[in-house]
């Protein structure tokens, strides 16, 4: 009797068995033993019981991170972890978030699993993306005012349509969504690089089909959920470890809270028009997050590590079990800002952390310069400025003056607008009297300009109101900051932006016309006017052109408030204080020279001891 051979093949592991090595590899790799146990004893407090299965409900998971309900963001915060608690195998999501599923979120929103993914696994804008979005068959194929249209004419038909095609096991998480038929997504799978290092660091990258999760192409994310995660992203942008998000309650209340919404809009206007599409596709998502924002999903770091810290393990204790001497909340926690500014506020502080490392902004600027205390004059923000050794941060605030073609101005606007090319290019934006803010972020000390532009390629050239965007400096030139005083080889002077200096312009000294670069900003002598160019088809200069406006424009507009900040620690303070003190008894002792005796004599004698006159020196004003 022969023996029949068998074609059997080895059966592959499960995607629970899969998903469970994963998260233990995870746990062991990523975490210490001390935030393994934390953890455990985390999860075991808040799991709820059900069939001898422990999980975490949405309530349980927003009250443990004191998500403030003021804001609405739970359920869009809820869509996301569960969907990524389902990582490697995202199509099985949304996932009942046990302990192995709130292994893999804590994980991947840390930032930790690259512990582990070292293959280049470095990237997870995709798999944020994939949680925050839904698929909408019906309204993808529509234009963005045929979309409008039709949620317009049959808003509670269409919604009750999406409800009823989510699965039930889906519809406590709020998913609304609209799966996609089988033939649209054919021929469009999308293998993704973290599931690929996932699957690969396993040995199972054979063995299983990739691409089975939603493809990018037909999902989107909602505007108003993605405005949302915006306010929640700004509020936890300074959290640091183990710090409570209810300590920054009273940016929920009142004009903080409408300020955290208008700061909110401004970063969405960098994705979409609000009034024309109805959410944001991968490819702006993708585009607009590195290049504008790249650190907006910083803060969920110290957010999601409040579950490796259990509240049960006290290190306030000593040896013998008595507690230490409390320490007062105010010697603990210092103020994010330690002055106040005009322009600058928490929410836009956050919102620059979106592009600044934190480490160098929270509770580390100091108010250099102010306008409105120190005066609208170079004069004054050369004595309080040049001598911080340490990088700056310039804001300057304004509203637009008329795009009227017609109109000419008056006074000084007249004589500011007469300095601008004739050539113009349409405004930002048609709102009238909108309030434009921009700044720039200078990481060498400020200095007079002569025939070299100063600053360095970590340069940035930036707007926060009213859209959030970025213009990173370029090699194309070195032209990124100047400073020249009206003089007689500089008769305009003032402060600029990516634009050549005026001593080695020709056509400046001829026609004394600014000469702006093509993207640029421009502020008067007088700190009364400034002038904002994005020639988006020259494709940039000293700054790049935007990756989310691409097209002409200028903003031309009169300046509210101007501030300089200081980035930097007690030690540049205390360098500038020596300074400022330095300056002060020299100013002092040139005072107290005695002059006026009568002998004219010995009078210029000592004058020129002193370097005051002499030579080609006239004696003169020193101002």
């Amino acid at each position: 009797m022969g023996q029949a051979q068998s074609d059997e093949r080895p059966v592959p592991p499960s995607h629970e068995n899969i998903a469970k090595e994963l998260a233990d590899k995870f746990a062991q790799k990523c975490f210490t033993s001390l935030e393994l146990y934390s953890f455990k004893d985390v999860f075991k407090s808040l799991a709820d019981r059900q069939d001898h299965i422990r999980y975490l409900k949405e309530d349980t998971i927003s009250r443990f991170l004191e998500i403030p309900d003021v804001l609405g963001v739970s359920p869009v915060l809820f869509q996301m972890v569960s969907y990524i608690g389902a990582f490697p195998f995202l199509e099985d999501a949304p996932a009942v978030l046990g302990l192995e599923q709130m292994v893999m979120v804590v994980t991947i929103l840390t930032e930790r699993y690259g512990r582990v993914l070292a293959r280049g696994a470095t990237d997870r804008r995709k798999l944020l993306f994939k949680s925050l979005a839904v698929y909408d068959r019906k309204l993808s194929g529509l234009s963005p005012s045929e979309q409008r249209n039709v949620r317009e004419e049959n808003p509670e038909n269409s919604r009750d349509q999406a409800v009823n095609a989510i699965p039930v096991s889906a519809r406590s998480l709020r998913f609304a969504v609209d799966e996609a038929k089988e033939e649209e997504d054919s021929g469009a799978e999308e293998d993704d690089e973290l599931v690929l290092a996932a699957l690969g660091s396993l040995d199972y990258l054979g063995a299983f089909k990739h691409g089975s999760s939603p493809a990018t192409h037909n999902a989107m994310i909602p505007a108003d959920n993605w405005r949302k995660m915006i306010m929640l992203l700004l509020l936890v942008a300074p959290l640091g470890a183990q710090e409570s998000l209810s300590s920054y309650s009273d940016r929920l209340t009142g004009s903080e809270l409408e300020g955290l919404r208008a700061t909110a809009d401004c970063v969405l206007a960098s994705f979409l028009n609000v009034e024309q599409a109805a959410g944001i596709k991968f490819a702006q998502f993708n585009a607009i997050i590195p290049a504008l924002m790249p650190f907006i999903f910083g803060g969920f770091t110290p957010l999601f590590e409040h579950f490796l810290f259990s509240k049960n393990l006290d290190f306030r204790r000593t040896k013998d079990g008595s507690p230490r001497p409390a320490t007062s909340p105010a010697e603990l926690v210092q103020p994010l800002l330690q002055d106040r500014g005009s322009i600058m506020n928490h929410n836009l502080l956050s919102q620059i952390s979106f592009f600044i490392p934190s480490s160098s902004l929270f509770r580390k600027l100091r108010l250099l310069y102010s306008g409105d205390e120190d005066g609208f004059s170079m004069g004054s923000f050369e004595s309080k400025v040049f001598n911080w050794r340490a990088p700056t941060i310039l804001l300057v605030s304004g509203t637009r003056l008329e795009d009227d073609p017609t109109h000419k101005g008056i006074g000084a606007e007249s004589a500011f607008l007469k300095t601008l090319p004739s050539r113009r290019f349409p405004p930002g934006s048609l709102v009238k009297n909108e309030r434009l803010t921009y700044g720039v972020y200078l990481s060498q000390p400020w200095k007079y300009t002569h025939r070299e532009c100063f600053g360095g390629e970590d340069t940035l050239l930036f707007q926060l109101q009213p859209i959030h965007d970025v213009f990173r400096a370029s090699t194309v030139n070195r032209d990124y900051a100047s400073f020249n005083k009206p003089s007689a080889s500089v008769p305009i002077g003032g402060v600029s932006f990516g634009c050549p200096p005026p001593q080695s312009t020709q056509a400046y000294r001829r026609s004394n016309v600014v000469s702006l670069g093509p993207v640029s900003l421009a502020l008067d002598s007088s700190f009364e006017f400034g002038c904002f160019t994005h020639n988006y088809t020259s494709r940039g200069g000293a700054f790049q052109t935007s990756v989310a406006r691409k097209f002409d424009f200028e903003d031309r507009f009169r300046i509210s408030s101007i501030e300089v900040w200081g980035c930097g620690g007690d030690e540049e303070a205390r360098l500038q204080a020596e300074r400022w003190a330095w300056e002060a008894r020299e100013a002092e002792a040139r005072r107290r020279v005695n002059l006026g005796t009568g002998d004219i004599d010995a009078d210029r004698a000592l004058l020129e001891m002193a370097g005051l006159i002499g030579g080609n020196r006239s004696g003169g004003s020193m101002a």
